[in-house]
């Protein structure tokens, strides 16, 4: 397992090394220069070019690269050229909303989709089945935003039981944070169960036409019982796969949500960084999202090695 472990360790780090250069290229080529956007158009040339080399932005792109990933080895992310701020700080402001949203929104989804995922899959062809896939079909078409509206709509503005927007902050105590997150996560959540059910069904039928299904039976189990005790674990491989998707997303791709219920995460960072130019924000929230990204896939996998330790003997 350990050997597993490190092989694993080093596809990360030189995926981080790959995925640091191609965001600093890609970032750097987009038009627009960040000091000429934040003096305007009518500024002067030499005004430009005093205020590019207080940036550092005067430097060659090798340089610029070097030293901004050497930064972020250090935890050093450099300084907003908009906010002037050190960008560690304003992401790990935005990080104590974005984790704990998706963090609550992944628990939601796995909470709905296991056991709906199982009840549809042991009532194969049955009502209840039928029900929970149209229920999944709903939940995968209608698209996140419009239910966040409609969550605003009932509980905030009509029924009152909760905030239109807007975070209090941890401070304001964990009752008060997980209040305010609790729309938002819902909105997220539904979509993701729906799709995570889905997998888990699906999963859960392939496992059950198995020959050591069928031979538990055999043995004199229930088709409860080897549904629960071989089924469930054999169809975890799938599941943990789409788990990890969706941790992923919910923490990268929550900028809708966040502007619906105007949440500081990252996503709205990330947002007001892009329409202000500011690349060092940019640049470094897409890194640490990615890291997320990548190091939930290396999670991912020692998860299917437990699982299946015949995965370990394949590398």
């Amino acid at each position: 397992m350990l050997r597993y472990a490190l092989k694993r360790l080093l596809s990360l780090i030189a995926s981080l090394a790959v995925a640091s250069l191609v965001i600093f290229l890609v970032v750097e080529v987009a038009p627009g220069d960040p000091a000429s956007f934040m003096l305007g158009v009518n500024a002067q040339a030499d005004t430009v070019a005093a205020l590019q080399a207080e940036l550092g932005l005067d430097q060659g792109k090798l340089a610029r690269y070097l030293s901004w990933a050497a930064g972020m080895l250090g935890g050093d992310f450099g300084t907003s050229y908009t906010y002037r701020t050190p960008v560690a700080g304003m992401i790990a402001d935005r990080l104590w909303v974005s984790l704990p949203l998706a963090l609550y929104a992944l628990t939601l989804s796995t909470l709905i989709a296991f056991p709906a995922g199982i009840y549809a899959a042991a009532r194969r062809g049955k009502p209840g089945d039928m029900a929970v896939i149209g229920a999944t079909q709903l939940g995968v078409a209608v698209p996140n935003f419009w239910f966040a509206m409609m969550l605003v709509l009932i509980f905030a503005i009509n029924l009152r039981w909760f905030g239109a927007g807007g975070f209090p902050g941890w401070e304001a105590g964990l009752c008060a944070g997980v209040h305010a997150l609790t729309l938002p996560a819902i909105a997220l959540a539904l979509p993701q169960a729906a799709i995570l059910t889905r997998v888990m069904r699906s999963a859960l039928l392939d496992i059950l036409g198995e020959d050591f299904m069928r031979t538990a039976r055999a043995k004199g189990l229930s088709r409860r019982q080897a549904l629960w005790r071989h089924g469930v674990r054999n169809a975890l491989i799938p599941v943990l796969t789409i788990i990890g998707l969706q941790f992923s997303f919910l923490l990268a791709g929550a900028i809708i949500i966040e502007q619906v219920f105007y949440l500081p995460g990252l996503g709205r960072l990330v947002f007001q960084a892009i329409s202000s130019r500011d690349l060092i924000v940019v640049e470094s929230v897409v890194m640490l999202l990615v890291f997320a990204v990548i190091t939930v896939n290396f999670l991912v996998d020692l998860a299917y090695a437990l699982v299946d330790p015949r995965l370990r003997s394949r590398t």
